[in-house]
């Protein structure tokens, strides 16, 4: 009894190992480095707040489904910053001088479109388009101290930063990442990664402003990153024919 109770959780650990070699087998891990980059009330800039550029680091690991397909679970830790002193044009941001800043804990879940069909190859560029759904945690510093209250007095703004300060600010926002990228492996087990992406967050509370600034337009933010990539295994190789001497 005791040599088969043994046999058998022998092969428990056998086929369990087995089971997670095969898991992990093409399974990838990244981590990348880049610029984050606020879209919102206090920045008239069309592609968002470039004067006030974040850094932030993100980290990843990816599964292939199939040539084409892959599942990516994503984290990312950044900072949003917004500043309407930073432009002169139009003139009432100067006077206005609303800011803010956040960090941003985010993570989400990605399914990965392998646009020429190589997730188990390693070699030549592979573009990719992803996207998914996750939640993005902020705890928001705004500031409108620095506000010229003789211009604004009576005006929308103070009856607007009356019911925003009522309101409060979000701890956590649904998002929605959309973005494009491309890897090119430098070995069997090593790749680099350029990638951009937009989150589309579904609130106007990201800069803690809405009412008081233009409740009509939703806040949202995007990065730019690259990095390093190592795969934990190779794609299958096939069984070789075997050479014949004479």
């Amino acid at each position: 009894m005791k040599a088969k109770t043994a046999f058998v959780l022998i092969s428990i650990l056998f086929i369990s190992a087995k089971s997670h070699a095969q898991f992990y087998k093409d399974m990838s891990v990244g981590l990348n480095g880049g610029m984050y980059i606020y879209q919102g009330d206090l920045t008239p800039e069309r592609f968002g707040s470039l004067k006030t550029i974040q850094p932030g680091f993100s980290f990843f690991a990816k599964k292939p489904i199939n040539h084409f397909l892959a599942a990516r679970v994503h984290f990312s830790f950044a900072k949003l910053k917004g500043d309407d002193s930073r432009y002169s044009k139009p003139e009432y941001r100067q006077l206005r001088n609303f800011n803010f800043t956040t960090p941003v804990k985010e993570f989400s879940a990605q399914l990965v479109w392998n646009v020429l069909g190589k997730n188990y190859e390693d070699k030549g560029i592979m573009p990719y388009i992803f996207s998914g759904a996750g939640v993005s945690l902020i705890r928001v510093t705004k500031d409108y101290s620095r506000m010229d209250p003789t211009t604004f007095d009576g005006s929308y703004v103070v009856a607007g930063l009356a019911a925003d300060n009522a309101r409060g600010t979000p701890r956590a926002l649904v998002s929605v990442p959309v973005g494009v990228g491309a890897e090119y492996p430098i070995s069997n087990r090593f790749s680099v990664n350029l990638e951009t992406s937009y989150r589309f967050i579904f609130s106007d509370y990201l800069d803690g402003f809405s009412q008081s600034a233009n409740p009509k337009l939703k806040d949202h933010y995007h990065s730019t990153s690259a990095g390093i990539i190592y795969k934990f295994g190779n794609r299958d190789q096939g069984v070789a024919c075997p050479v014949v001497k004479f």
